[in-house]
């Protein structure tokens, strides 16, 4: 009776342990077994592992794949994978190390979702993975029709690019994260419709490509919080000039974008190099003119630092610019065409002695709006010379309202009103009062309906 005891007692414990790690094998069709030396095709292995579904432990060591781990999510159910930091993944082929595809086709709204996905699909996990690419196309993660997709802890250098969303997702989270040293794009959000992502607490850096990219895609609630993006500004390519965040709508719409509490910074040798760049192709064309396809953005509590151009926007709506502190812009700090509601509010626009060594010194900086209309530019002090006609430039703009800021040791000009129509320019301090310099505080030209009063001016107002 105890020898049976015992006898059931081991065939059910094997039992269970073949339940968790997956579906029981003949002995004559043995799983395969990670090597995880790095010489190695584990492809198959990894593979076999990710198919049984389910927590997906990857053995620590150096996995090297020649294709995409694909995790089909309706096919093989709810999964998560998870490397615990220990498991290195080399991808040797074309391709994404790790492709996620489901079948959500709704929005982010609970009655959209269908029940396969809630069933089989909602919330693939992937964490604590290193991925090194070892091929000229290989891809860190890929996803598609994602329903509530989750990459945390990751480490993605040497790949072309780290994360690649495309197709339709929603609800993605991507944190604590190290996307570094890749050819083309940190986070790349192209041709894809995606509506609420969250990119926080990452290093996003050295990717020449571009930091966070967004192009040929309808993209709604993107956050970008707390994160380090630095120098992911290579050449040029077939799109344009990089830039650490560059939302690029001229072939779709990016509206609801949340820039918040990040230092965004280098590098200054970088062809037309950028901190933010936020480029539109303006209204829809046969359409109203009101209706563009960039809008509803905040930058709001970062620094940024060393490149042409700190923040630069081209045909945005509705956008908020505030509590920012931006110096080194070689070309300008911040410069705005053909945007409307515009606010600018409290910004500090510094030069700084700390950096005003060597080529640093050659930093124009300046803030310049072009085209502009219903603006509101308050609270802003512009510190330090500006190599450009004035520190700030108002050129063929309309309704706009400027209160309440402080330019101070500006060089040739202050303030620079060319072509201002109907605004009211208000309680400003604009000086330099450092010894020898003779420059205008207020220069203006071809004013239409423009009130200036209260302005506490230079000796030498024209």
């Amino acid at each position: 009776m105890t020898t049976f005891r015992l006898a059931a007692l081991t065939m059910a414990a094997l039992c269970s342990a073949a339940f968790l790690a997956g579906p029981l094998r003949s002995a004559d069709d043995p799983a395969p077994v990670p090597v995880g030396d790095g010489v190695a095709d584990d492809t198959v292995a990894l593979q076999a592992l990710v198919d049984a579904g389910g927590a997906v432990r990857l053995p620590a060591g150096t996995h090297r794949i020649t294709a995409p781990i694909v995790i089909n999510l309706q096919a093989i159910g709810r999964t998560s994978i998870s490397g615990d930091g220990a498991a290195r993944v080399v991808m040797a082929g074309p391709g994404p190390a790790f492709r996620f595809v489901g079948t959500h086709d709704g929005t982010a709204a609970p009655s959209s979702v269908k029940d396969r996905v809630w069933a089989r699909e909602n919330a693939p996990m992937l964490d604590g993975v290193e991925i090194v690419g070892d091929h000229p196309q290989a891809d860190g993660v890929g996803a598609d029709g994602t329903m509530q997709l989750t990459l945390t802890r990751l480490v993605v250098r040497k790949a072309r690019h780290a994360v690649r969303l495309t197709g339709r997702n929603r609800n993605v989270t991507l944190s604590e994260c190290h996307l570094y040293e890749n050819r083309g794009v940190g986070v790349l959000m192209e041709d894809v419709n995606l509506h609420q992502i969250d990119v926080a607490n990452c290093h996003i850096s050295y990717n020449a490509g571009g930091g966070v990219v967004a192009r040929g895609s309808e993209i709604r609630n993107l956050q970008i919080g707390t994160c380090d993006l630095e120098a992911n500004v290579g050449p040029a390519n077939e799109y344009g000039a990089p830039a650490n965040v560059w939302l690029d709508s001229t072939h779709g719409t990016v509206a609801e974008v949340a820039i918040v509490g990040c230092t965004i910074q280098h590098s200054q040798n970088g062809e037309r190099s950028a901190n933010i760049r936020v480029t539109s192709g303006g209204p829809f064309p046969g359409e109203n003119a009101d209706d563009f396809r960039t809008g509803h953005l905040l930058i709001a509590d970062n620094v940024l630092s060393d490149v042409q151009t700190n923040i630069e926007l081209t045909g945005v709506r509705a956008a908020t610019v505030t509590g920012n502190t931006l110096w080194q812009g070689f070309t300008a700090n911040l410069v705005a065409e053909d945007c409307t509601r515009l606010i600018l509010a409290n910004n500090v626009l510094d030069r700084g002695p700390l950096y005003h060594v060597g080529r640093n010194a050659s930093a124009k900086l300046g803030v310049r709006l072009e085209r502009c209309t219903d603006c509101t530019i308050t609270g802003n002090h512009s510190a330090g010379e500006a190599f450009a006609e004035a520190a700030v430039i108002l050129r063929d703009c309309e309704r706009v309202n400027l209160t309440g800021n402080t330019i101070t040791d500006y060089g040739a000009a202050g303030l620079l009103l060319d072509g201002v129509t109907t605004g009211l320019v208000t309680g400003n301090l604009i000086r330099d009062d450092r010894p020898d310099e003779a420059g205008v505080a207020l220069l203006t030209e071809n004013l239409r309906g423009v009130t200036l009063a209260n302005n506490l001016l230079g000796e030498d107002a024209e």
